[in-house]
């Protein structure tokens, strides 16, 4: 069992029904699934970024990314829709509870200059998205083998019915959030 799931378990999940004041264990909101996302708008210009960024995204989430496309032709940006723009992976189970331990205890806090993650990234419903300027953060990128430096949504969805208890969570599983 993932060393995350059993925190929520034994410390969460108790906190949790302590401050909203949950009846039932099964009440408690939890982590669903975690969505890592890179849209590459230069991929349009220059196709091969698109294979690097999915391997690296494979190599970051330990799962083999979807290719995203576009929905819409912009004539102003050189887009038709149906162009490849973008990968993205969705997380659930072990995978989802292993990046998250790796993310809050490994990766962002090699971020330079790092304060905390912004509390204005909840989206009313009780999910979380933070971006990453660099995904060379990871520890599983190496840096020599990289062409280009990338950015990626993080996007944590929970069970939660208001922000105050996705933010509850989060903050028990140690995600760093700005004071």
């Amino acid at each position: 069992m993932s060393l995350l799931l059993e925190i929520y378990k034994n410390e969460c999940v108790p906190k949790l029904m302590e401050r909203f004041g949950y009846k039932n264990p099964f009440e408690v909101p939890k982590i669903e699934k975690i969505v890592l996302n890179m849209g590459l708008g230069e991929a349009i210009q220059n196709p091969k970024i698109l294979d690097s960024a999915v391997e690296e995204l494979a190599l970051i989430a330990g799962q083999k990314p979807v290719i995203t496309r576009a929905k819409k032709s912009i004539a102003a940006f050189k887009l038709r829709a149906g162009m490849p723009i973008g990968c993205r992976v969705t997380l659930r189970g072990k995978r989802m509870y292993d990046f998250l331990l790796k993310l809050v205890r490994i990766a962002l806090p090699r971020v330079r200059d790092f304060r905390g993650v912004s509390p204005r990234g909840f989206d009313g419903r009780g999910n979380y998205t933070l971006g990453i300027r660099e995904h060379v953060i990871f520890p599983e990128i190496d840096y020599d083998k990289i062409d280009k430096i990338k950015g990626m949504n993080v996007t944590v969805v929970t069970t939660a019915k208001t922000d105050e208890e996705a933010k509850f969570l989060l903050d028990c599983l140690g995600m760093p959030f700005r004071k």
